[in-house]
């Protein structure tokens, strides 16, 4: 079974090896040959607007997401999402899990009606998974970021609660 929770210091090495897979990179904005030394400063002491979960599977980290709240009063209602999941765990219900937790989370606990994403066009797996959990396209970024020597575009994609 997935389980849910907050990050922890303990978590830091493991979430380093999640994102230097070679999928779970290729999804996101990381560079190759992450440092602990800097995702040690990204989760530790994270600002109260910015919230860290992983997904734990047997013991060990295979999805890791961060929800960072707006912090100008205008757009305190959103909140933007980045997330990976481990390479070898990849299509096993692990992306799902966690970010349902975190739209969970956000509209439930944080008052967060507007939660905003980006993906790249071409990870029709991440892409849906988004459309899975209510998110929509906004619109297409061209030449959004550099990956393996060519640009790649990516759709601007959000889930809005109604109220």
């Amino acid at each position: 079974m997935i389980e849910v929770r907050a990050t922890e210091d303990k978590d830091i090495d493991e979430i380093r090896h999640l994102y230097a897979g070679e999928k779970a990179q290729a999804g996101t904005l990381q560079l190759p040959h992450p440092s602990f030394t800097m995702w040690q400063k990204r989760l530790t002491d994270m600002p109260s607007n910015v919230h860290s979960l992983v997904a734990e599977f047997d013991g060990r980290i295979v999805g890791q997401l961060g929800l960072v709240i707006e912090l100008n009063p205008r757009r305190r209602h959103v909140a933007s999402v980045g997330m990976a999941v481990h390479d070898d765990y990849q299509g096993q219900g692990v992306g799902s899990t966690i970010l349902a937790a975190a739209v969970d989370l956000a509209e439930n606990w944080l008052n967060i009606s507007r939660i905003e994403l980006t993906v790249y066009t071409d990870n029709e797996a991440g892409v849906a998974l988004y459309k899975k959990l209510g998110f929509i396209e906004e619109g297409v970024a061209a030449q959004f970021a550099f990956r393996n020597g060519k640009y790649v575009d990516a759709l601007y994609m959000a889930k809005v609660k109604h109220v």
